[in-house]
C-alpha cells in the first residue's frame, strides 16, 4: 500500500498530526477532481484572494461547478499513518473521512492492524 505524504497543503482538505496517549497519529485527505470537468480540485471557494473556510459548499475552480460540502465530504477517503497506543505497531490505514460519535466526541475511527483495537482521530476541541 504504501501511503505517500503529500507534498503541499494546497492537495489537502485535511491534515492532522498529533500524538495520542503513547501512540502517534497523522492523517491526511487528497482534495479530489471535479466530477463534471475532471480537471480541476475541488475546493473552498475563493473570494478576493482568500478562502471562505466556513463555506457549505466546494468549488472547482475550472468549471465553477458547486457541490454541497456534507455531499462532497462523503466521498472523500482518509489517509493515516499510526503508532498504536496499545500494542505499539506501526501500521497505515485508509478510511472513509466521515466522523462517527466516539465517547461523546466526533471523530475519524479506524482500527489497528494487528491488535484490532480501535483507535479514534477526535476533532480538536477548545477548553472551556
Amino acid at each position: 500500500m504504501a501511503l505517500k505524504i503529500p507534498d503541499s497543503m494546497d492537495e489537502l482538505v485535511y491534515w492532522t498530526s498529533r500524538k495520542i496517549d503513547s501512540g502517534y497519529v497523522k492523517a491526511w485527505v487528497e482534495r479530489e477532481n471535479c466530477p463534471k470537468c475532471e480537471k480541476g480540485l475541488m475546493g473552498k471557494p475563493v473570494v478576493k484572494g482568500k478562502v471562505k473556510i466556513r463555506a457549505s459548499e466546494y468549488v472547482c475552480p475550472e468549471c465553477s461547478h458547486t457541490v454541497p460540502k456534507q455531499e462532497y465530504e462523503d466521498t472523500l477517503t482518509a489517509s493515516i499513518l499510526y503508532t498504536c497506543p496499545h500494542c505499539g505497531n506501526k501500521g497505515e490505514a485508509r478510511v472513509p473521512f466521515k466522523r462517527k460519535k466516539y465517547q461523546g466526541a466526533d471523530a475519524i475511527v479506524f482500527s489497528c492492524g494487528k491488535c484490532s483495537e480501535k483507535i479514534p482521530i477526535t476533532k480538536k476541541l477548545k477548553d472551556i
